[in-house]
Protein backbone atom coordinates (compact mmCIF):
# COMPACT_ATOMS: atom_id res chain seq x y z
CA UNK A 1 0.00 0.00 0.00
CA UNK A 2 0.91 3.63 -0.41
CA UNK A 3 0.52 5.09 3.08
CA UNK A 4 0.81 8.62 4.45
CA UNK A 5 1.37 9.11 8.17
CA UNK A 6 0.72 12.59 9.52
CA UNK A 7 3.28 12.50 12.29
CA UNK A 8 4.98 9.14 12.22
CA UNK A 9 7.77 9.69 14.75
CA UNK A 10 5.85 9.92 18.03
CA UNK A 11 5.35 7.43 20.83
CA UNK A 12 2.56 5.57 19.06
CA UNK A 13 3.34 6.37 15.45
CA UNK A 14 7.05 5.50 15.44
CA UNK A 15 6.26 1.80 15.84
CA UNK A 16 3.63 2.04 13.10
CA UNK A 17 6.18 3.61 10.76
CA UNK A 18 8.74 0.91 11.51
CA UNK A 19 6.28 -1.93 11.00
CA UNK A 20 4.80 -0.47 7.81
CA UNK A 21 8.29 -0.14 6.36
CA UNK A 22 9.23 -3.67 7.45
CA UNK A 23 6.11 -5.02 5.72
CA UNK A 24 7.22 -3.41 2.47
CA UNK A 25 4.65 -0.63 2.20
CA UNK A 26 5.41 2.63 0.42
CA UNK A 27 5.47 4.92 3.47
CA UNK A 28 5.59 8.72 3.53
CA UNK A 29 5.75 10.80 6.71
CA UNK A 30 4.33 14.30 6.74
CA UNK A 31 5.96 15.98 9.72
CA UNK A 32 7.53 19.17 11.00
CA UNK A 33 10.94 17.60 11.58
CA UNK A 34 11.22 18.46 15.27
CA UNK A 35 11.99 15.01 16.68
CA UNK A 36 15.24 13.19 17.37
CA UNK A 37 13.76 9.79 16.51
CA UNK A 38 15.32 7.99 13.57
CA UNK A 39 13.22 7.35 10.47
CA UNK A 40 13.57 3.81 9.04
CA UNK A 41 15.47 3.39 5.81
CA UNK A 42 13.26 3.63 2.75
CA UNK A 43 10.66 5.85 4.41
CA UNK A 44 10.16 9.17 2.65
CA UNK A 45 9.79 12.32 4.73
CA UNK A 46 8.00 15.48 3.66
CA UNK A 47 8.74 18.40 5.95
CA UNK A 48 5.56 20.44 6.14
CA UNK A 49 3.18 21.62 8.85
CA UNK A 50 -0.29 20.06 8.67
CA UNK A 51 -1.56 23.21 10.41
CA UNK A 52 -0.63 25.10 7.21
CA UNK A 53 -2.92 23.51 4.58
CA UNK A 54 -1.55 25.51 1.65
CA UNK A 55 1.97 24.37 2.51
CA UNK A 56 0.85 20.73 2.66
CA UNK A 57 -1.14 20.98 -0.56
CA UNK A 58 1.90 22.32 -2.37
CA UNK A 59 4.14 19.61 -0.90
CA UNK A 60 1.81 16.73 -1.83
CA UNK A 61 0.86 17.96 -5.29
CA UNK A 62 -1.54 15.51 -6.91
CA UNK A 63 -0.38 12.45 -4.95
CA UNK A 64 -2.94 9.88 -3.87
CA UNK A 65 -2.73 7.33 -1.08
CA UNK A 66 -4.34 4.04 -0.17
CA UNK A 67 -4.46 5.15 3.47
CA UNK A 68 -3.77 8.34 5.41
CA UNK A 69 -3.37 8.16 9.20
CA UNK A 70 -3.53 11.34 11.27
CA UNK A 71 -1.83 10.80 14.63
CA UNK A 72 -1.85 14.46 15.66
CA UNK A 73 -5.41 15.76 15.19
CA UNK A 74 -7.01 16.85 18.45
CA UNK A 75 -9.71 19.38 17.51
CA UNK A 76 -12.47 19.66 14.92
CA UNK A 77 -10.79 22.43 12.85
CA UNK A 78 -7.87 20.05 12.35
CA UNK A 79 -10.28 17.37 11.13
CA UNK A 80 -11.76 19.87 8.68
CA UNK A 81 -8.27 20.36 7.26
CA UNK A 82 -7.89 16.59 6.81
CA UNK A 83 -11.23 16.36 5.02
CA UNK A 84 -10.35 19.25 2.74
CA UNK A 85 -6.85 17.99 1.94
CA UNK A 86 -7.63 14.31 1.40
CA UNK A 87 -11.12 14.31 -0.08
CA UNK A 88 -10.81 12.29 -3.28
CA UNK A 89 -7.15 11.41 -2.77
CA UNK A 90 -7.23 8.56 -0.23
CA UNK A 91 -8.98 5.24 0.04
CA UNK A 92 -9.06 5.53 3.84
CA UNK A 93 -8.56 8.27 6.42
CA UNK A 94 -7.71 6.92 9.86
CA UNK A 95 -8.16 9.19 12.87
CA UNK A 96 -6.31 8.30 16.06
CA UNK A 97 -8.82 9.15 18.77
CA UNK A 98 -8.66 8.05 22.43
CA UNK A 99 -10.28 5.42 24.63
CA UNK A 100 -10.71 8.22 27.18
CA UNK A 101 -13.64 9.29 25.01
CA UNK A 102 -15.69 6.39 26.37
CA UNK A 103 -18.26 6.96 29.10
CA UNK A 104 -16.49 8.24 32.21
CA UNK A 105 -16.90 6.77 34.73
CA UNK A 106 -17.89 3.58 32.88
CA UNK A 107 -21.26 2.18 33.92
CA UNK A 108 -20.51 -1.27 32.52
CA UNK A 109 -17.43 -3.37 31.85
CA UNK A 110 -15.90 -4.55 29.63
CA UNK A 111 -15.80 -1.51 27.37
CA UNK A 112 -16.84 -2.21 23.78
CA UNK A 113 -16.89 0.11 20.77
CA UNK A 114 -20.60 0.83 21.23
CA UNK A 115 -20.04 2.04 24.81
CA UNK A 116 -21.33 5.64 24.84
CA UNK A 117 -18.85 8.44 24.24
CA UNK A 118 -19.16 10.79 27.20
CA UNK A 119 -16.52 12.50 29.30
CA UNK A 120 -17.80 15.47 31.31
CA UNK A 121 -14.45 16.09 33.01
CA UNK A 122 -11.56 16.06 30.54
CA UNK A 123 -11.59 18.60 27.70
CA UNK A 124 -9.03 16.53 25.75
CA UNK A 125 -11.54 13.67 25.58
CA UNK A 126 -14.46 15.92 24.65
CA UNK A 127 -12.41 17.31 21.78
CA UNK A 128 -11.69 13.80 20.53
CA UNK A 129 -15.41 12.97 20.72
CA UNK A 130 -16.22 16.05 18.63
CA UNK A 131 -13.61 15.00 16.07
CA UNK A 132 -15.17 11.55 15.84
CA UNK A 133 -18.63 13.03 15.38
CA UNK A 134 -17.43 15.21 12.50
CA UNK A 135 -15.81 12.24 10.76
CA UNK A 136 -18.90 10.06 11.18
CA UNK A 137 -20.96 12.83 9.60
CA UNK A 138 -18.55 12.97 6.66
CA UNK A 139 -18.92 9.21 6.22
CA UNK A 140 -22.70 9.29 6.42
CA UNK A 141 -23.26 12.37 4.28
CA UNK A 142 -20.63 11.96 1.57
CA UNK A 143 -19.23 8.45 1.94
CA UNK A 144 -15.83 9.72 3.07
CA UNK A 145 -13.85 6.52 3.87
CA UNK A 146 -13.01 6.97 7.54
CA UNK A 147 -11.81 4.63 10.27
CA UNK A 148 -11.62 5.70 13.92
CA UNK A 149 -9.02 4.08 16.18
CA UNK A 150 -9.08 4.47 19.97
CA UNK A 151 -5.82 3.66 21.78
CA UNK A 152 -5.59 3.55 25.57
CA UNK A 153 -2.34 4.58 27.29
CA UNK A 154 0.09 3.33 24.67
CA UNK A 155 3.73 3.59 25.71
CA UNK A 156 7.25 3.01 24.42
CA UNK A 157 10.68 2.85 26.03
CA UNK A 158 10.71 6.61 26.54
CA UNK A 159 7.30 6.96 28.17
CA UNK A 160 7.09 6.24 31.89
CA UNK A 161 3.38 5.64 32.53
CA UNK A 162 3.30 7.56 35.81
CA UNK A 163 2.57 11.26 35.92
CA UNK A 164 5.83 13.14 36.37
CA UNK A 165 7.96 10.96 34.14
CA UNK A 166 11.55 10.24 35.13
CA UNK A 167 11.21 11.90 38.54
CA UNK A 168 9.34 8.77 39.65
CA UNK A 169 12.18 6.43 38.68
CA UNK A 170 14.75 8.67 40.33
CA UNK A 171 12.75 8.79 43.55
CA UNK A 172 12.31 5.02 43.56
CA UNK A 173 16.07 4.57 43.24
CA UNK A 174 16.67 7.03 46.09
CA UNK A 175 14.17 5.28 48.37
CA UNK A 176 11.78 8.25 48.26
CA UNK A 177 8.04 7.62 48.04
CA UNK A 178 6.02 8.18 44.89
CA UNK A 179 2.34 9.05 44.79
CA UNK A 180 -0.28 6.66 43.40
CA UNK A 181 -3.80 7.98 42.99
CA UNK A 182 -6.69 6.42 44.88
CA UNK A 183 -5.87 3.24 46.78
CA UNK A 184 -3.79 1.83 43.92
CA UNK A 185 -6.20 -1.02 43.24
CA UNK A 186 -8.11 0.28 40.21
CA UNK A 187 -7.47 -1.70 37.02
CA UNK A 188 -5.63 -0.21 34.07
CA UNK A 189 -4.44 -1.26 30.62
CA UNK A 190 -1.03 -0.37 29.18
CA UNK A 191 -0.30 -1.17 25.54
CA UNK A 192 3.20 -1.39 24.06
CA UNK A 193 3.45 0.68 20.89
CA UNK A 194 4.66 -2.31 18.86
CA UNK A 195 1.44 -4.16 19.75
CA UNK A 196 -0.63 -1.14 18.77
CA UNK A 197 1.18 -1.04 15.43
CA UNK A 198 0.21 -4.64 14.68
CA UNK A 199 -3.44 -3.76 15.13
CA UNK A 200 -3.29 -0.54 13.16
CA UNK A 201 -1.50 -2.01 10.15
CA UNK A 202 -4.12 -4.74 10.02
CA UNK A 203 -6.82 -2.09 9.65
CA UNK A 204 -5.14 -0.18 6.82
CA UNK A 205 -6.57 -1.05 3.45
CA UNK A 206 -9.13 -3.28 5.18
CA UNK A 207 -12.53 -2.64 3.54
CA UNK A 208 -14.34 -3.98 6.61
CA UNK A 209 -12.78 -1.20 8.69
CA UNK A 210 -14.32 1.62 6.65
CA UNK A 211 -16.92 3.51 8.65
CA UNK A 212 -15.92 1.66 11.81
CA UNK A 213 -14.55 2.68 15.22
CA UNK A 214 -12.26 0.19 16.95
CA UNK A 215 -10.02 0.29 19.99
CA UNK A 216 -6.57 -1.26 20.05
CA UNK A 217 -5.35 -2.25 23.50
CA UNK A 218 -3.60 -5.00 25.38
CA UNK A 219 -5.65 -7.61 27.23
CA UNK A 220 -3.33 -7.41 30.26
CA UNK A 221 -4.94 -5.92 33.36
CA UNK A 222 -2.77 -4.18 35.95
CA UNK A 223 -3.46 -2.26 39.12
CA UNK A 224 -1.69 1.07 39.47
CA UNK A 225 0.25 -0.33 42.41
CA UNK A 226 1.45 -3.18 40.19
CA UNK A 227 2.49 -0.75 37.44
CA UNK A 228 4.67 1.10 39.96
CA UNK A 229 6.04 -2.13 41.43
CA UNK A 230 6.98 -3.51 38.01
CA UNK A 231 8.90 -0.33 37.31
CA UNK A 232 10.57 -0.81 40.69
CA UNK A 233 11.46 -4.40 39.89
CA UNK A 234 13.07 -3.29 36.63
CA UNK A 235 15.12 -0.84 38.71
CA UNK A 236 15.97 -3.51 41.28
CA UNK A 237 14.14 -1.77 44.14
CA UNK A 238 10.91 -2.11 46.08
CA UNK A 239 9.21 1.27 45.63
CA UNK A 240 7.57 3.16 48.48
CA UNK A 241 4.02 4.06 47.47
CA UNK A 242 1.81 6.71 49.04
CA UNK A 243 -1.87 6.66 48.10
CA UNK A 244 -3.62 10.00 47.67
CA UNK A 245 -7.28 10.44 46.66
CA UNK A 246 -7.60 11.63 43.06
CA UNK A 247 -9.81 14.51 44.18
CA UNK A 248 -7.09 15.82 46.47
CA UNK A 249 -4.51 15.57 43.70
CA UNK A 250 -6.91 17.58 41.52
CA UNK A 251 -7.14 20.23 44.24
CA UNK A 252 -3.37 20.69 44.10
CA UNK A 253 -2.83 20.19 40.36
CA UNK A 254 -5.95 20.59 38.15
CA UNK A 255 -4.17 19.37 35.03
CA UNK A 256 -3.08 16.10 36.63
CA UNK A 257 -6.49 15.91 38.28
CA UNK A 258 -8.35 16.17 34.96
CA UNK A 259 -6.36 13.26 33.53
CA UNK A 260 -7.18 11.23 36.66
CA UNK A 261 -10.85 12.06 37.22
CA UNK A 262 -11.49 12.09 33.49
CA UNK A 263 -9.69 8.82 32.82
CA UNK A 264 -7.17 7.01 35.02
CA UNK A 265 -9.06 6.95 38.33
CA UNK A 266 -11.60 4.52 36.94
CA UNK A 267 -11.02 0.83 36.29
CA UNK A 268 -11.07 -0.14 32.62
CA UNK A 269 -11.37 -3.50 30.89
CA UNK A 270 -11.50 -3.53 27.09
CA UNK A 271 -13.11 -6.19 24.95
CA UNK A 272 -10.91 -6.46 21.85
CA UNK A 273 -13.19 -8.88 20.01
CA UNK A 274 -13.98 -6.39 17.25
CA UNK A 275 -10.30 -5.76 16.53
CA UNK A 276 -9.60 -9.50 16.47
CA UNK A 277 -12.45 -10.01 14.00
CA UNK A 278 -11.11 -7.30 11.71
CA UNK A 279 -7.46 -8.35 12.15
CA UNK A 280 -7.41 -12.15 12.60
CA UNK A 281 -4.45 -13.29 14.61
CA UNK A 282 -3.96 -10.00 16.46
CA UNK A 283 -2.54 -10.50 19.93
CA UNK A 284 -0.77 -8.05 22.21
CA UNK A 285 2.53 -9.78 22.92
CA UNK A 286 4.48 -7.42 25.19
CA UNK A 287 3.59 -7.64 28.91
CA UNK A 288 4.35 -4.57 30.97
CA UNK A 289 6.98 -6.49 32.96
CA UNK A 290 9.06 -6.54 29.78
CA UNK A 291 8.01 -3.03 28.85
CA UNK A 292 9.21 -1.74 32.23
CA UNK A 293 12.60 -3.34 31.60
CA UNK A 294 12.75 -1.62 28.21
CA UNK A 295 11.99 1.73 29.84
CA UNK A 296 14.70 1.37 32.48
CA UNK A 297 17.23 0.15 29.90
CA UNK A 298 16.49 3.08 27.59
CA UNK A 299 17.00 5.66 30.33
CA UNK A 300 20.22 3.97 31.43
CA UNK A 301 21.46 4.26 27.85
CA UNK A 302 20.35 7.90 27.54
CA UNK A 303 21.48 9.76 30.69
CA UNK A 304 20.65 13.12 29.11
CA UNK A 305 16.99 12.10 29.21
CA UNK A 306 17.04 11.62 32.98
CA UNK A 307 15.28 14.92 33.57
CA UNK A 308 13.71 15.64 36.93
CA UNK A 309 10.85 18.06 37.45
CA UNK A 310 11.51 20.08 40.60
CA UNK A 311 8.02 21.58 40.68
CA UNK A 312 6.44 18.14 40.34
CA UNK A 313 8.60 16.69 43.10
CA UNK A 314 7.70 19.62 45.36
CA UNK A 315 4.06 18.82 44.68
CA UNK A 316 4.69 15.18 45.63
CA UNK A 317 6.27 16.26 48.90
CA UNK A 318 3.21 18.39 49.73
CA UNK A 319 0.86 15.53 48.95
CA UNK A 320 2.97 13.05 50.91
CA UNK A 321 3.18 15.36 53.91
CA UNK A 322 -0.62 15.54 54.02
CA UNK A 323 -1.51 11.99 53.01
CA UNK A 324 1.53 9.85 53.79
CA UNK A 325 1.66 7.29 56.61
CA UNK A 326 3.34 9.72 59.00
CA UNK A 327 0.67 12.35 58.44
CA UNK A 328 -2.16 9.84 58.86
CA UNK A 329 -0.62 8.44 62.02
CA UNK A 330 -0.27 11.94 63.42
CA UNK A 331 -3.92 12.66 62.63
CA UNK A 332 -4.94 9.62 64.71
Amino acid sequence: MKILFIGGTGIISSACTALAAALGHDVTLLRRGRTDRDVPAGVRTIIADIRQPAEVRAALGAEQFDAVVDFIAFEVPQIEVDLELFRGRTGQLVFISSASAYQTPPLALPIIESTPLYNPIWQYSRNKIACEERLVRAYREEGFPITIVRPSHTYDARLIPLHGGYSNLARMREGKPVVIHGDGSSLWVLTHHSDFAQGLLGLLGNPRAIGQAVHITSDELLTWDEIARQLGRALGVSPLLVHVPSERIADEDPSWGDSLLGDKTHSVIFDNSKLKQLVPGFIAKVPFARGAEEIVSWYEAHPAAKLRDAAFEALLERLISRWGPAALQSAK
